[in-house]
């Protein structure tokens, strides 16, 4: 019985990034189930939540401060 080789963390943060953009292929989809660890997934999806709720703030606050919102 073979193992399938598993995944690195930054595999992890590629697979979390392309399901945040919804652009994935189903064979890519299924070889990331495979491989990926579940608590790389866990960790990477929290760290990606964080950075783009983030971004988000920083946006706002640059709009704000510019003044293009008037």
């Amino acid at each position: 019985m073979s193992e399938s080789p598993q995944g690195s963390f930054t595999q992890t943060v590629k697979a979390v990034a392309w399901s945040f953009l919804g652009i994935r292929k189903a064979s890519g989809q299924a070889e990331d189930i495979a491989r990926i660890k579940p608590a790389h997934l866990i960790v990477a999806g929290v760290l990606g939540g964080v950075v783009f709720v983030m971004v988000l703030v920083l946006l706002v606050r640059w709009v704000v401060a510019s003044g293009v919102a008037q």
